[in-house]
């Protein structure tokens, strides 16, 4: 048998096709929710609990009613609004706290951090009536705002930009000091530029985190010019009647950003992912 042969005998090996088998199954698993959504979206009511994935009649009405006959483009502004606040100040916020207890060495950093970090052991349903009553006192309750600011700062961010800034050689840092630079500007044109993988990986998992949340913004909010995509799609859920139609179009049309993230940014969510891993 020739060289060529022989390797790719070796590449078909026993266990290469059980591994393929498995990912492949798994991959069928995962995409086959997504198919249904898309396929719901396009029957008209009495064909929701048909499981084909092919629908009898095909239709796009539902696409057209969402768009004429509810206030869904609000609430699709309102998420990315919501989402792209949350993320510029987690991004710009952590990074520099991140970069302050990394960098500067002052009395009491470590126990600053270390309660940094208790927070992430705090379940999010747990501080839902203490965000309430400060929206409350603020009068937060039922305003952009009110929604946004749980999320404006983050102590997973914060944690994982102080451990990538632990990789900036601090010899930059002195250099850039003798040129006359102050702290500001050598974290912003220095430091900054070093870390940019975490800061994207970060940036996507904060925005689709915000994209998807769901309880807070239904608490904070009673009035449905300020609902955002998830708890707008909700009062498609009746007490009698559930329109899963509509509720599926809407949800079809509010994965075309996590998919668009996905896929331009997928390289930067992976190798952010391998970097943590690396440096926690």
């Amino acid at each position: 048998m020739t060289p060529a042969i022989l390797s790719y005998k070796r590449s078909i090996s026993p266990g290469r096709i059980i591994s393929w088998t498995i990912l492949f199954l798994g991959g069928v698993v995962m995409v086959t929710p997504l198919l249904w959504m898309f396929s719901t979206s396009l029957k008209y009511p009495h064909e929701v609990y048909n499981l084909q994935i092919i629908p009898d009649e095909p239709t796009f009405e539902n696409y057209f009613f969402l768009y004429e006959n509810s206030r869904f483009l609000l609430w699709f502004f309102n998420s990315i609004l919501i989402a792209t606040l949350t993320t510029v100040s987690v991004v710009f916020f952590d990074s520099l706290v991140g970069y302050v207890l990394c960098k500067f060495d002052f009395r009491g950093r470590y126990l600053v951090f270390i309660a940094i970090l208790s927070t992430l052991m705090i379940p999010t349903e747990m501080l839902v009536i203490p965000w309430y009553i400060m929206s409350k006192e603020f009068g937060w309750l039922n305003s952009y705002w009110g929604i946004a600011f749980p999320g404006l700062m983050t102590g997973f961010g914060t944690f994982l930009m102080k451990q990538f800034f632990e990789s900036v050689p601090d010899d930059f840092l002195h250099a850039a000091r003798i040129d006359g630079l102050n702290e500001f500007q050598i974290w912003w044109e220095v430091a900054m530029p070093l870390v940019t993988p975490a800061l994207s990986a970060l940036a996507i998992f904060v925005f689709l985190g915000n994209w998807t949340a769901f309880i807070w913004p239904l608490i904070v909010t009673n009035s449905q010019e300020l609902y955002t995509v998830p708890v707008g799609l909700a009062s498609f859920s009746g007490e009698f009647v559930t329109e899963w139609e509509l509720i599926m179009t809407g949800a079809t049309v509010a994965t075309l950003p996590t998919l668009f993230v996905f896929i331009i940014f997928q390289k930067y969510i992976v190798r952010g992912v391998m970097l943590t891993g690396l440096k926690g």
